[in-house]
């Protein structure tokens, strides 16, 4: 972190594969969200093939925040997008924002202050409690429910939304994290390795609205088979 009495910068990190329809609203959603820090948005284009990467060329003169867009020369995954999104980010803290719109800058404040006030490392949203959220479908909620439950039973934490997509890092905890995974195995490799390092980790309720396939949504059932390749994995050889 900074010196005391000097505010600590932000670095948002948005891995994107063809978000094109929602990609200029989010990046402005990041731009003017309620915050009194520095900060600037890093774009990992993942091989996009819809015109992603041209909105956000344009994007990147029109935006007032420092915004930087580093691009894949191949389809690699959400991991491996955010891996290069936090080995680009020069912040204090690291927040991981999704280029759909299923979640709100608006919560940023509330992620935030429990490391601005020193309570905590790390930071996960909570989809499920406080919040409101869209009601869409139920058997991907009990898959969450049980790759959440099963994760805790390996790591001791007592999360509640293991797969959340707003998590916000101090900077210097990921710089003591080797990441590995490509797509969505993230989520759970993240997880198990701040509970290694016996990090601070609170929850905080955020807003979330949820797509359907027909809205683009990517995840599917083999990312979830996978993630409990990834829970044991990362608990045992990671």
């Amino acid at each position: 972190m900074r010196p005391e009495g000097t505010a600590p910068r932000l670095s948002v990190v948005i891995p994107v594969f063809n978000e094109a329809h929602t990609i200029d609203e989010i990046i402005h959603r990041v731009s003017r969200a309620p915050l009194d820090l520095d900060r600037e948005i890093v774009v990992v284009d993942d091989r996009s093939t819809d015109g992603t990467l041209e909105r956000l060329e344009k994007l990147t003169a029109e935006t007032s925040s420092a915004m930087r867009v580093i691009t894949h020369e191949r389809n690699r995954g959400k991991g491996a997008a955010v891996r290069t999104g936090i080995a680009h980010a020069g912040g204090d803290i690291v927040l991981i924002q999704d280029a759909d719109l299923e979640y709100d800058p608006r919560d940023f404040p509330a992620l935030l202050e429990p490391i601005l006030e020193g309570q905590a490392d790390v930071v996960f949203g909570n989809r499920f409690h406080g919040g409101p959220h869209r009601v869409l479908y139920f058997w991907h909620y009990v898959a969450n429910r049980f790759l959440t439950s099963l994760t805790n039973i390996v790591t001791g934490l007592n999360l509640s939304d293991m797969e959340v997509g707003y998590k916000v890092f101090r900077a210097d905890v990921l710089r003591r994290i080797t990441l590995q995974s490509e797509r969505f195995g993230f989520e759970p490799e993240i997880t198990i390795k701040v509970a290694r390092l016996r990090c601070r980790v609170y929850e905080v309720p955020i807003r979330y609205y949820g797509r359907t396939y027909e809205e683009g949504k990517k995840i599917t059932w083999r990312d979830g088979v996978a993630a409990l390749f990834h829970i044991v994995r990362f608990r045992f050889f990671g």
